[in-house]
């Protein structure tokens, strides 16, 4: 089927006086688990699906890292920064249940290029980053093996693992009477000539006056047929999670070959890259290699073994998903409720696809 550029109106229908909107989201990753957040507490009438349970592809397996840095374009930095600060908004509104570590993170990746230029774009963005030494990386980090000569420090930074934060605002939605149902796979999108009225699901039809797409790879599938062409590319990665063992680092790690974080319950996860880069058909190998990557830097854990290895439609599939979830969640709830256009969304809009 040939897709064709269509113009998405995010404003919702309204449903009649005194009814509330009735929201369904397809998807429930931590992106669409903060949008039910943020639409639940707001009065809507919501309901969650997703075809294996919360957390349970991409937003399970993610490096965690809540960030504005790396390599941003202007318009992606200033959306980054404002959702990295709304996480203290949504820490505050759940109750501190997501498990968000926050500490910053200690950048000394060569392949991150130019590193003097990079701390000075990022400074006049307002952002808080600076060089340390080795004295200063020691001190930070005392269980790093060889720490480098200089590093640079990102002290807004954060991490958190996503499955179990996910499950915490998914929570936090039902307790604002939110529905989740999981295992519900969508089957497809219903309509009614231009509108999009539902989905089809393994639970029969279920109605509502917006239809939020945050199946994250599945997305482009759903929305095919409703004639949106959705470009994306599904790259696979690696990252190895090991068993939790006692706490050993309080920042993120981006070391030369090895990104590395500790979650909260203990566990150590690492990617050649914070995206989890460099699959390779011999995972079992891959993960090996990286777990000697991981011992190199952090000696004192010689125990360490591995754990894992159209209208009233809105469209909500992103990279970076754990960062910007609660940005994306809070301006998805205006912009389906109030019909507001968010100014930082503008850039990133599936329009954007039409030439």
């Amino acid at each position: 089927m040939t897709t064709r550029p269509v113009t998405i109106r995010p404003e919702t229908a309204r449903p009649e006086t005194g009814a509330r909107t009735s929201v369904l989201i397809v998807g429930a990753g931590i992106v669409g688990a903060a949008i039910a957040h943020h639409l639940a507490r707001r009065g809507a009438a919501v309901t969650v699906i997703d075809r294996a349970g919360p957390a349970a592809v991409a937003s399970g397996r993610s490096f965690g890292w809540i960030n504005a840095s790396y390599d941003n374009p202007a318009p992606y930095f200033r959306l980054r920064f404002q959702s990295l600060l709304e996480w203290r908004r949504l820490e505050a509104e759940t109750g501190g249940g997501l498990g968000v570590k926050w500490g910053g993170s200690l950048l000394w990746d060569a392949e991150a290029g130019d590193l003097a230029a990079y701390v000075a774009e990022h400074r006049a963005w307002g952002y808080g980053l600076r060089f340390v030494d080795r004295d200063a990386f020691r001190a930070m980090e005392p269980q790093v093996a060889d720490p480098p000569a200089s590093a640079v420090f990102a002290e807004l930074e954060a991490s958190l693992d996503a499955a179990p934060a996910t499950r915490a605002l998914l929570a936090s939605a039902e307790r604002h009477g939110a529905t989740v149902h999981a295992p519900c796979e969508a089957a497809g999108i219903r309509r009614d000539g231009d509108r999009v009225t539902g989905a089809e699901t393994g639970r029969g039809p279920i109605a509502a006056d917006v239809t939020v797409l945050a199946a994250g790879v599945a997305t482009p599938e759903l929305a095919a047929p409703l004639g949106v062409g959705l470009p994306m590319t599904n790259l696979p990665g690696l990252l190895i999670r090991s068993r939790p063992v006692a706490p050993a680092l309080q920042r993120i790690l981006l070391s030369p070959g090895c990104h590395l974080k500790q979650d909260p319950d203990g566990a150590l996860v690492a990617g050649l890259d914070f995206g989890g880069g460099g699959a390779s058909e011999d995972a079992e190998r891959a993960g090996a290699v990286l777990l000697d990557r991981v011992r190199a830097l952090l000696p004192g854990m010689s125990d360490l073994a591995l754990d894992e290895v159209v209208a009233g439609l809105y469209l909500a599939v992103m990279h970076s998903g754990v960062t910007l979830a609660p940005a994306v969640g809070r301006f998805a709830a205006d912009e389906i409720l109030e019909g507001a256009e968010i100014d930082l969304l503008a850039p990133f809009r599936p329009a954007r696809f039409a030439a």
